[in-house]
C-alpha cells in the first residue's frame, strides 16, 4: 500500500466523526481494502455528466480552494496563487498535501478517492477535480 494511502487512512481514522467508525477504516486498510471512505468501494463515484448533477461555478471553486490553501497552517499566504503547486511553490511535503486534500474534502463535503487524491498536487488540480465532481457542495 503506497505511503500516501496509509497516511490518508490513518489521518481519516484519527479525524473522529460520529457517522464513521475510525477503527473500521483501519481494519479495512489492514485487510488490504485500500481504506474505508474515499476508496470508492460500495459507492458509485460518478461524474456530473453521468448523474445530471449541477457543476459548481469554476470561479467560486477557485476562490474556495484558494481560501482553504491560504488558511492551511503550513502555507505562507503570500505565496498562494491560482497556479500554485503544493510541493514546488508552497514547500508542502506529501503528508501536508494529504492533510490539505482532506481539508478540501471538508470544504466541499466530498470524499476524494485515494487514486484521485494522489493526482491533486496543485491549486489547478484541486479546482479541476472539484469543479467536475457532481457531489461537491
Amino acid at each position: 500500500m503506497p505511503l500516501n494511502t496509509v497516511a490518508r487512512t490513518l489521518a481519516r481514522a484519527l479525524r473522529f466523526s460520529p457517522a464513521h467508525d475510525p477503527w473500521r477504516v483501519l481494519r479495512t486498510a489492514a485487510a488490504g481494502g485500500g481504506g474505508g471512505h474515499g476508496s470508492g468501494r460500495g459507492r458509485a463515484w460518478l461524474s456530473s455528466e453521468a448523474t445530471g448533477g449541477i457543476f459548481l461555478d469554476r470561479q467560486q471553486v477557485l476562490d474556495r480552494v484558494m481560501n482553504v490553501v491560504k488558511n492551511f497552517e503550513k502555507v505562507e499566504t503570500g505565496k498562494v496563487t491560482p497556479e500554485s503547486h503544493f510541493v514546488k511553490d508552497l514547500a508542502l511535503d506529501s503528508l501536508d498535501t494529504v492533510e490539505l486534500v482532506m481539508a478540501l474534502e471538508d470544504e466541499f463535503a466530498i470524499e476524494i478517492p485515494d487514486a484521485a487524491a494522489e493526482k491533486i498536487l496543485s491549486v489547478p488540480d484541486a479546482v479541476e477535480y472539484v469543479a467536475n465532481n457532481a457531489h461537491a457542495k
